[in-house]
């Protein structure tokens, strides 16, 4: 647990809520894909994704609040109805799931995520009326057992032609409400830690999501969101592949 860590590895959990953050204010997506793998990693997969699911549900809030007028609500309701069931059957799987092979599949489909996001070929254009729904219930699953919801939402925004702008504003209220429904149906459900986190823990992960989404603000006049992603694809990407690794070798 948190306790346990050592000061260097606090600060590092620290950074990675702080710059995800940071690059999820700047580009729409950051938290999960930097802080998953970092907190997993330092934290086990249990309590590791359910502190990314918490931080992710402080970050959705916050930047929703800035980028609401480009929100297309319509969507994101359609999205956040079928990501409850989804989070459901996530919460289900991790009670299943030896924690090894969780570590595995937490890394890979960050790695997922990030060849997804890079080289996805241009697929045929499908409506919203089975794409939404789907997306919110594979999203669902995804985010509760690993954190990350970016595959089944990047597919979806491919196969609809969501414009960036507005796809990067809708991702903020759904990010939120898949974030809270994991960390609800994991609590219910006897997925997550037995030992809560120190009661100090909370207020420290809204003071760094602040942070950087107050620092993202700052920087966004300077840094494109083409720059931010790829910043968040590069540490995402290391942080994937030491998951994976550390996965594998808790199997041998």
């Amino acid at each position: 647990m948190l306790s346990d860590l050592s000061t260097t590895a606090l600060l590092l959990a620290a950074a990675s809520i702080l710059v995800g953050s940071t690059l999820q204010r700047l580009s729409g997506t950051g938290v999960g894909l930097v802080v998953t793998p970092v907190l997993s990693l330092l934290l086990g997969p249990l309590t590791g994704v359910l502190m990314t699911n918490a931080t992710t549900t402080v970050s959705g809030f916050t930047i929703m609040l800035s980028v609401r007028k480009r929100v297309q609500w319509r969507k994101a309701a359609i999205i956040i109805a079928l990501a409850l069931p989804g989070a459901v059957v996530g919460a289900f799987l991790v009670l299943l799931i030896p924690p090894a092979w969780l570590q595995i599949i937490i890394g890979s489909l960050v790695l997922l995520a990030l060849i997804l996001t890079v080289s996805t070929p241009r697929l045929p254009r499908s409506g919203d009326r089975v794409t939404l729904p789907l997306a919110g219930f594979v999203g669902g699953i995804l985010n509760t057992t690993a954190g990350v919801a970016a595959p089944a939402m990047v597919i979806a925004a491919r196969l609809t032609r969501w414009d960036q702008r507005a796809f990067g504003a809708t991702l903020q209220p759904i990010f939120m409400a898949m974030g809270l429904f994991s960390v609800l149906t994991k609590t219910v459900m006897g997925a997550s830690v037995i030992q809560l986190p120190p009661w100090w823990v909370l207020p420290v992960v809204v003071a760094l999501v602040l942070g950087g989404v107050g620092l993202g603000t700052m920087l966004e006049a300077h840094v494109s969101p083409v720059k931010a992603r790829t910043l968040a694809l590069i540490i995402a990407g290391a942080g994937g592949v030491a998951a994976v690794v550390k996965g594998v070798t808790s199997l041998l």
